[in-house]
């Protein structure tokens, strides 16, 4: 039986972002094979932390730069060990491959999340995001590094599978395509679903702290909807997203219809009640969590060539409209609001999203049987690596260094 630790960035909170959604998966399906599960973490707790209510999962605190690690990691020995954003391989790696060096390395990049800071920092910067920025990046190469340092690694989006491959020319045994993991959506559950007419308002979801969440906010304030209110009259968008600050709760204005709701109890709920997702986002990467839940949930959205990012096959048709004009997003916003049969088609192109590119059944076999082929080939497999071997060695030596002198200077 395979005894697998995953050390995460942060506990994982399925209520608060996509990425608690991803990891709450991810366990779902280790322990479906009856592994066992240790989550790790050297962040605090909150109370929006899941509850790992099953026997074999545990969960045990961390620290970072402190050899309290390499007794737990001696101790527990597990055969796998997920690294949950490359940011914590760096961490960690090194420390794992001393004390357990036949455990098979994982990273969950999540997303590409040099892809998310170069796009951030040339629309900061206005201008064109090109593939030469990201190339350009010491994050990038950061994150490419980590990639090659592990045995596999698990990305979300195809779009992100063939950008390391044509780009980075990473070889794609390293890489495994591996989606949201969601169940079918069945005639029984479209049912259930609230219709047309007992919808209404707009809704956008996301957590505040989320930078790309943040800046599709003040978009929808200052420049989307304006255009909407005016031909809604009834209308009101209702923001929902954990973490609010004081400068988004400033935003909450009833007069204008544009509500600040904070964090969402049940985000399924508000999203079956509400009649149109608005999701105008101008830089990111991955999977958009609040779309495929909105998908999940029956109701259509208007966003971005970001914001879909990753989601379509060649012929499928998106469940409302994709536009980066501002004035066609509020448009396209109006017209499907408003329009019942448009709005019907909108969530049935929904559902086939949900139930061709994110089904559970799908994909779930395929890591499992991923997972097992390198385990039994693990020697074959990292000596075909070669650049991982040389980057783990030298990176082994560096990281190691600067967090023994951390810890000297701790002491």
């Amino acid at each position: 039986m395979n005894h697998i630790l995953i050390i995460g960035f942060v506990w994982p909170e399925p209520n608060s972002s996509a990425a608690g959604s991803r990891m709450l998966q991810l366990i779902a399906l280790f322990t479906s094979q009856n592994w066992k599960v240790t989550f790790a973490c050297p962040a605090v707790e909150t109370n929006h932390t899941a509850n790992f209510n099953h026997p074999n999962i545990s969960k045990v605190t961390i620290e970072i730069n402190n050899p309290s690690f390499d007794h737990f990691i001696k101790k527990t020995q597990p055969t796998i060990v997920v690294f949950d954003r490359f940011m914590i391989e760096e961490q960690f790696g090194w420390r794992v491959a001393q004390h357990c060096p036949n455990a098979l390395r994982i990273l969950n990049t999540e997303d590409l999340h040099s892809l998310r800071k170069t796009r951030q920092e040339c629309f900061k910067n206005k201008r064109k995001f090109e593939i030469e920025d990201l190339l350009n990046n010491d994050y990038t190469k950061r994150e490419i590094a980590s990639i090659y340092r592990c045995d596999l690694s698990l990305i979300i989006s195809d779009y992100e599978v063939k950008l390391l491959k044509e780009n980075f020319k990473i070889d794609q045994k390293l890489l495994h395509y591996l989606p949201f993991l969601l169940d079918p959506i069945t005639i029984e559950t479209k049912n259930n679903w609230p219709d047309y007419k007992n919808r209404k308002h707009f809704i956008t979801i996301g957590n505040f702290r989320h930078e790309p969440n943040w800046n599709s906010i003040l978009f929808l304030k200052e420049t989307i909807w304006p255009l909407i209110k005016e031909e809604l009259p009834e209308a009101e968008l209702h923001i929902y997203g954990s973490y609010p600050p004081p400068k988004a709760t400033q935003l909450h204005n009833p007069k204008d219809r544009f509500h600040i709701k904070g964090w969402a109890k049940n985000s399924t709920e508000v999203l079956q009640n509400a009649r149109v997702c608005l999701a105008p986002l101008r830089f990111g990467a991955g999977i958009k969590g609040k779309l495929t839940e909105s998908m999940s949930c029956g109701t259509p959205s208007i966003t971005t060539s970001i914001g879909a990012e990753g989601m379509l096959n060649e012929e499928s048709d998106w469940n409302g409209f994709i536009t980066n004009d501002p004035k066609k997003f509020a448009q396209a916003a109006i017209k499907l609001y408003s329009t019942p049969n448009l709005w019907t088609q909108s969530q049935q192109n929904g559902i086939e999203i949900i139930n061709t590119r994110f089904q559970k059944n799908m994909f779930s076999q395929n890591i499992l049987n991923e997972i097992k082929n390198i385990q039994n080939n693990l020697k074959e497999h990292r000596t075909q690596n070669f650049i991982g071997t040389m980057l783990h060695y030298h990176t082994l030596r560096s990281t190691e260094f600067m967090s023994r002198w951390i810890e000297e200077k701790n002491k």
